[in-house]
């Protein structure tokens, strides 16, 4: 987990604030729920079945779907809750909130419906399909900060400027009764078995609200907390026995991104909340693409969170023949993200190994690593064909070749495998699945000048992405000509794109020409760009 560090939370207006005469009962949350006021701003949302990914855990999971409200996620539940209980002089004055994007648009939303001002703060991280969704509801965007809690100090500030009614994303009572309709419509939707329900957390303002209502209604249904391994402010005060502000937290999950949780929600959560899940980035992409792949929807990292806990959970306790539910929180992608999730998912659901393999630097030995590649037997019993998903390589040494490699897997616990069987088959071999510094990084980097190169002529490929086009290429070449620039990854299209280098002496120049067209691979010869000559050319 990240280090955290405690600190006193700062002073704010009484009116950031929510009044409580005395401490509220899961009774009392119940009767507020009961009686909260959304549907004027939000719909009742539907449950589905997601059947592939149930098929696949050997357990029913079912999907709350509050990435389909007006706002693509549940938060104008709450807001509207709050903001519809001011009174008339309130609401001429106008509202103000922080947000990371989700809250934001909710009170923009209810603010819209009630004709009063919305002045938003909002951090600077904030993806732009959250701030534009904003601007077109409304609302007044000031941008503030790394974090909600730097928004959040900013907006307090303006809340004792201007005179404004602060609409806390989490830490409100009325908040957290209009989220916690949602877990009344779950129930009312799913009157069957139901082992357990997963909820995302931030602040905690979600996670309380259906706590109360699942606690007061079926108490044996346990209540899961999900949470960013690096963003896990709900999970570390629990665990210390009071409210912990983080340093740092990440930013991809953007939705939950919180440094300090609620004094409410705090309250809440370590009374009611059965368990807490930690995920991480790979896990979250993976379950974006499962939620994808059952509904055809996509949402956003927060929006997910449950569904890769839910899979972390079975993984964990084996468990078979359960019912389990995720809310899915929210769907405000920014559309350019979407290219990290789906180079990191694979990787997530370990449906993908990375290796580093060392390969000795002689006529034939490239060719016969890939044959073994296409002869790795099947781990975990699986029969379904494995492909070369990457491969990038730069000739930098005369006696080795370090290759990083990515190869598709059916299983858990693969990758380590593939890699003892390479290094016993005397191709040295690292397992790198699991390090960021490789997925993030070093991936992007195999290449350079190098001295060794000479002759080399530069040649971009279309290949078709079918199994043995790759040794079709191989065995088609002669043993003269040496490769000494590999770089391909695989990008789900018909047809993969790859640059490869050949050291092709003088005089072998008429049969390579004749050698190029006999493939059948429409190709450019690329040796005379200028690109490759800074970069790649000693």
């Amino acid at each position: 987990m990240p280090s955290s560090k405690h600190r006193p939370q700062p002073a704010s207006p009484a009116a950031t604030k929510p009044a409580r005469a005395h401490r509220l009962t899961p009774g009392d949350y119940l009767k507020k729920i009961l009686t909260a006021r959304v549907y004027d701003v939000a719909h009742e949302s539907a449950l589905d079945a997601a059947p592939i990914l149930s098929k696949r855990l050997h357990n029913q999971v079912l999907l709350k779907r509050e990435d389909q409200q007006p706002v693509f996620s549940f938060k104008l539940r709450g807001a509207y809750n709050k903001m519809v209980q001011l009174s008339p002089a309130q609401l001429a004055k106008g509202v103000v909130c922080a947000s990371a994007g989700n809250h934001a648009q909710g009170v923009a939303l209810g603010a819209k419906k009630l004709g009063t001002r919305a002045v938003i703060v909002m951090p600077v991280t904030t993806p732009a399909v959250k701030v534009d969704a904003v601007k077109a509801l409304g609302g007044e965007v000031l941008l503030h900060g790394d974090s909600y809690t730097d928004a959040y100090g900013h907006a307090v500030k303006l809340c004792a400027k201007q005179g404004l009614s602060f609409i806390h994303p989490f830490d409100d009572p009325e908040v957290i009764a209009g989220q916690g309709t949602i877990a009344m419509e779950l129930l009312r939707q799913h009157q069957g078995p139901l082992d357990a329900v997963f909820v995302a957390i931030g602040g905690g303002g979600l996670i309380s609200g259906v706590a109360n209502y699942i606690k007061a209604v079926r108490p044996e249904v346990k209540v899961i907390g999900v949470q960013m391994d690096d963003s896990s402010a709900m999970l570390q005060s629990v665990t210390a026995g009071k409210r912990v502000t983080l340093n740092d937290v990440g930013l991809f999950a953007d939705g939950t991104a919180v440094k300090l949780v609620g004094e409410e929600t705090f309250r809440i959560a370590r009374h009611l909340v059965d368990d807490y899940i930690s995920v991480d980035t790979d896990a979250v992409c993976a379950a974006i693409k499962d939620v994808f792949v059952d509904t055809r929807s996509i949402v956003e990292p927060s929006g997910a969170m449950a569904v890769a806990a839910i899979k972390k959970y079975v993984a964990q306790h084996k468990t078979r023949g359960q019912t389990y539910a995720a809310i899915l929180c929210g769907a405000n992608m920014n559309f350019d993200r979407l290219r990290f999730v789906a180079e990191r998912a694979e990787v997530g659901e370990e449906r993908e190994a990375l290796l580093a393999v060392t390969i000795p630097e002689e006529r034939g030995s490239f060719k016969q690593f890939c044959s073994l590649l296409g002869d790795l037997p099947a781990f975990g019993g699986s029969k379904s064909p494995r492909s070369i998903t990457e491969f990038n390589y730069r000739i930098s040494d005369s006696a080795k070749a370090h290759v990083f490699v990515g190869l598709t897997t059916s299983s858990m616990g693969e990758s380590t495998k593939i890699a003892a069987h390479l290094s016993r088959h005397g191709f040295e071999s690292l397992d790198l699945t699991h390090d960021d510094l490789a997925k993030e990084h070093i991936r992007h980097m195999v290449g350079g000048r190098s001295s060794l190169a000479l002759n080399e002529r530069l040649l971009r490929f279309v290949f078709p992405e079918r199994p043995g086009a790759l040794m079709t290429f191989l065995s088609a070449m002669r043993p003269g000509w040496n490769i000494s620039l590999f770089h391909y990854r695989n990008q789900g299209a018909d047809y993969g794109r790859i640059l490869v280098g050949l050291q092709v002496p003088a005089k072998d120049q008429a049969s390579f020409e004749k050698f190029l067209d006999g493939l059948g691979y429409p190709y450019v010869d690329e040796s005379a760009n200028p690109v490759y000559k800074l970069f790649l050319q000693q």
